[in-house]
């Protein structure tokens, strides 16, 4: 794929790993366009139904790199759309995503992590956003999506101190879907995905688009919305097979559409 985005096919599974272990997994812009393009690359192939998106075991991405914008200033940030312009490819990609976390996910690790769908942070996981301590703030949504995840209390304690938050604290916050050992944290990621994966791929990408809508919407514009999704389902050929299974007490073969 890259130098420091790899990408391996699973069945029907994308294992994505952030690889540029001299730089703790920084996000620089080789990153984001490769991540970019093993995006586009695994939301293409009709035959991947879910993503992992990993690093290493000793962290998962320790934020943006600091040396490659430390030189910018508001009118080169602004007329290049930083950030914007190659972190926002994971917050459209359509297909579920889980985030396997070991180790440290600060600043835009964390963020990027929040972009994904579900979160499993192995027991030596770190989240944090520690962007004051440097003079500035988040920029990839660590001050929109962590107040949703973690409430407001715990988001203004996480950004204003930058203290960092365990993998424990992150689960009762909110933050993360499960804690797993560290040597179990792929094997678990990666067999929930296959599991995700054998559902309905049309159903998984309603779900994702169903549930992320309640983020950005009024509760009765959201229950509206899941209606006519419920709605629509009904004209997949895999809802007549999943109930029709269900009804005949035999597991669903699945076409994905």
């Amino acid at each position: 794929m890259s130098d420091v985005i790899q990408l391996e096919l699973q069945g029907r599974v994308a294992l994505i790993r952030i690889h540029r272990p001299e730089a703790m997994n920084a996000l620089n812009d080789a990153v984001m366009d490769g991540l970019r393009a093993a995006l586009d690359q695994a939301e293409a192939h009709a035959d991947i139904g879910c993503v992992v998106l990993t690093g290493s075991e000793k962290v998962f991405a320790a934020g943006a790199d600091i040396a490659a914008m430390q030189h910018l200033d508001f009118a080169e940030a602004f007329s290049t759309d930083f950030i914007t312009r190659n972190w926002e490819r994971l917050r459209t990609f359509r297909k579920p995503v889980i985030a396997a976390v070991s180790g440290f996910a600060l600043g835009g690790g964390c963020e990027l992590a929040m972009m994904c769908d579900l979160v499993f942070a192995s027991e030596s996981a770190r989240f944090g956003q520690p962007e004051i301590k440097i003079g500035t703030l988040p920029g990839a949504g660590g001050t929109q999506r962590l107040p949703r995840a973690v409430g407001k209390a715990m988001a203004m304690d996480l950004c204003l101190t930058g203290r960092l938050m365990d993998a424990q604290e992150a689960l009762r916050a909110g933050l993360v879907s499960r804690v797993l050992p560290t040597d179990k944290l792929l094997e678990e990621a990666l067999a929930t995905a296959q599991k995700i994966a054998s559902y309905s791929l049309p159903a998984l990408m309603m779900m994702k688009e169903t549930v992320n809508r309640s983020f950005e919407s009024p509760l009765s514009e959201g229950i509206w919305y899941e209606r006519r999704m419920l709605h629509a389902t009904f004209a997949l050929a895999d809802q007549k097979e999943g109930m029709n299974a269900f009804l005949e007490k035999r597991a669903p073969h699945f076409q994905h559409k």
